[in-house]
């Protein structure tokens, strides 16, 4: 499913674009993720694990605008990515069809100014049209700023997953999963 482009403000009053990710954007995503895989443990890849290449990407980027309830949603500020979330069922089975689960990755760079929440507030609202009952995601416990940002969209805890992760220098975190009942 295709997202149509829509601007917004940030709290720093930059002026940045959303829109649906598209397949000349593969190279941008690529890079993408591996900034955001290192700036932050709190993803779920580090920066030498990235399983897709472009061509991979721009693959994925097609089918999924084929796709009638699946979407994504990139943030590009000046020309450039800088944000990237998306929405996809769990499953094509029946009895998963309700459940989407949603990621989201933002560089460092653009925290705090309110990118995290428009985004995640198109996700929920195009979810909810795409008949969607339910969102689904999974954060690490030790990162209060998104699990605020996840509560105060209304997504509620339902579990903890204990050492879901385990880190290179050999330490464990949690993954607390959250669902928003749409």
């Amino acid at each position: 499913m295709t997202i149509t482009e829509k601007a917004i403000e940030l709290k720093n009053g930059q002026a940045v674009i959303l829109r649906s990710p598209e397949p000349q954007d593969a190279a941008a995503i690529c890079e993408h993720r591996k900034i955001t895989s290192a700036e932050t443990y709190f993803m779920a890849r580090y920066p030498e694990e990235m399983e897709h290449g472009e061509e991979d990407i721009k693959e994925w980027l097609l089918s999924r605008g084929e796709d009638p309830r699946d979407f994504g949603i990139s943030a590009f500020w000046n020309g450039r990515l800088i944000a990237d979330c998306g929405v996809e069922k769990l499953r094509s089975h029946i009895k998963y069809r309700h459940r989407g689960c949603f990621g989201i990755s933002i560089q460092r760079e653009f925290w705090g100014q309110g990118l995290g929440s428009a985004m995640l507030a198109e996700a929920i609202h195009t979810a909810r049209e795409n008949g969607f009952e339910q969102l689904e995601l999974g954060v690490f416990a030790d990162n209060p700023r998104a699990i605020h940002i996840y509560q105060k969209a209304g997504f509620q805890k339902v579990g903890v997953q204990p050492r879901a992760f385990r880190l290179k220098d050999g330490s464990y975190r949690d993954e607390i999963q959250m669902v928003l009942f749409l």
